[in-house]
């Protein structure tokens, strides 16, 4: 199964990327669904396969659709509003030629910035086996168009802090799922493992935001984290690997990543400065594990 990379999205839905989506520190973009249809049906090959994406998405569906989500298939019968995760392979099908609505895409680095502390896979909403499509009443419709309606008209906007406005735009729409998922989903009972990774992720996202070049990570390796949660590095390893789908070192390497594109952009802090706070004791080190994360050397994504 391929996984559907942002370019690969654009290429598709728009015939053309948007410039510089390699050097942003998240991606956000919003797009009205008659329009994309519209551009899809230009192109007779064009379907939405079923796939993982490299990406999150919220949809809000006007039309009746059959959804097919990891081993769901849920049958829409109006309107709907659908939540996709990295994690899952999912596509859905329209069933008849009255679509409308809207949906946002964005990435995980998107919402870093957020000073909400939400992290996105540890939220029910995005867990495997969670409840992804949730069935509408027109009050809700109403309501949710008025939140991608302004998020549609912000982007368009020269507001210079319009980003942290489509954040917290983002967090207003995955909380409202939120809040239409049954109780027993936001009140899982914690395994072994779910807690284990739950304090992981405390740890790992404790050490940021780095505030100064003099601040260094105390916490580097999968073999620190282990160490201060009392747990053979073997045994975190496969716990995350169960419930994340990543490695430990995948995801201190993917946090110290989305750090790395923060202080890059919005500091003038020199590279050697940026190496050492992230706990690379040589600036060869930093910038190799930046290309090869990114495709590009520190200093072109800062450029």
């Amino acid at each position: 199964m391929e996984i559907t990379s942002l370019e690969k999205f654009y290429q598709e839905t728009a015939g053309l990327v948007p410039e510089g989506i390699n050097r942003e520190i998240g991606h956000f973009n919003v797009f009205k669904i008659d329009e994309v249809n519209a551009r899809l049906r230009k192109n007779p090959k064009a379907t939405m396969p079923y796939n993982r994406r490299a990406y999150y998405k919220i949809s809000l569906i006007n039309g009746r659709n059959r959804a097919e989500y990891a081993d769901k298939v849920i049958e829409i019968e109006k309107q709907a509003l659908l939540f996709a995760t990295p994690k899952i392979p999912y596509h859905y099908v329209p069933q008849d030629d009255e679509q409308s609505g809207f949906f946002c895409i964005f990435t995980g680095d998107f919402l870093v910035q957020s000073k909400s502390g939400v992290v996105l896979d540890e939220l029910p909403i995005f867990h495997p086996g969670g409840y992804p499509v949730f069935q509408l009443s027109d009050e809700a419709v109403e309501e949710l168009t008025y939140i991608f309606r302004k998020m549609y008209k912000e982007l368009a906007s020269d507001y210079a802090y319009k980003y942290d406005l489509l954040r917290n735009y983002v967090l207003e729409l995955i909380h409202y799922g939120q809040k239409l998922q049954p109780a027993t989903a936001l009140h899982p009972t914690h395994s072994a493992s779910a807690r284990v990774t739950s304090l992981f992720i405390e740890l790992l996202e404790r050490q940021f935001p780095i505030e100064s070049p003099h601040q260094k990570l105390s916490l580097r390796t999968a073999k620190d984290y282990a160490e201060r949660l009392a747990v053979h590095v073997n045994h975190l390893n496969k716990v995350l690997k169960e419930t994340t789908g990543k490695t430990t070192t995948d995801l201190i390497s993917g946090r110290i990543l989305q750090e790395a594109k923060i202080l890059l952009k919005q500091t003038d802090w020199n590279i050697s400065e940026i190496a050492y706070s992230l706990g690379f004791e040589e600036v060869a080190h930093f910038s190799n594990f930046f290309k090869k994360q990114t495709t590009l050397a520190p200093l072109a994504f800062r450029a």
